[in-house]
């Protein structure tokens, strides 16, 4: 398999990033089972299944974005993998929305 690379910009302090993508990761933790694992402050490896699909993915935070790759699930699943990625990511980063918000539209 090959990878898929994405990235999804933001406009919040990076400590305030880390804190809503740590939401996320425990979210996904939870659900599927998928462990995380921070690599310094600014980063983390993936490693799980979500859906059938072996999750094999690492990103870092910039001060405009997070940017990752992870495994391709191949031609079918390709551009809903990365619709998803984008849309969590996307909605743990609303800057119109607070820590709390963002822990309380996840589960």
């Amino acid at each position: 398999m090959g990878t898929m690379k994405f990235e999804v910009p933001h406009s919040l302090p990076k400590d305030e990033v880390k804190k809503r993508v740590e939401q996320l990761l425990q979210y996904w933790g939870n659900k599927y089972g998928v462990k995380s694992d921070w690599q310094g402050e600014e980063g983390a490896k993936l490693v799980g299944k979500v859906m059938g699909i072996n999750l094999d993915a690492s990103f870092v935070i910039t001060d405009k974005a997070i940017s990752g790759e992870g495994t391709d699930p191949g031609m079918l699943l390709r551009n809903q993998a990365k619709t998803y990625i984008q849309k969590k990511f996307g909605s743990v980063l609303d800057p119109s929305k607070s820590l709390e918000q963002v822990k309380s539209n996840l589960d």
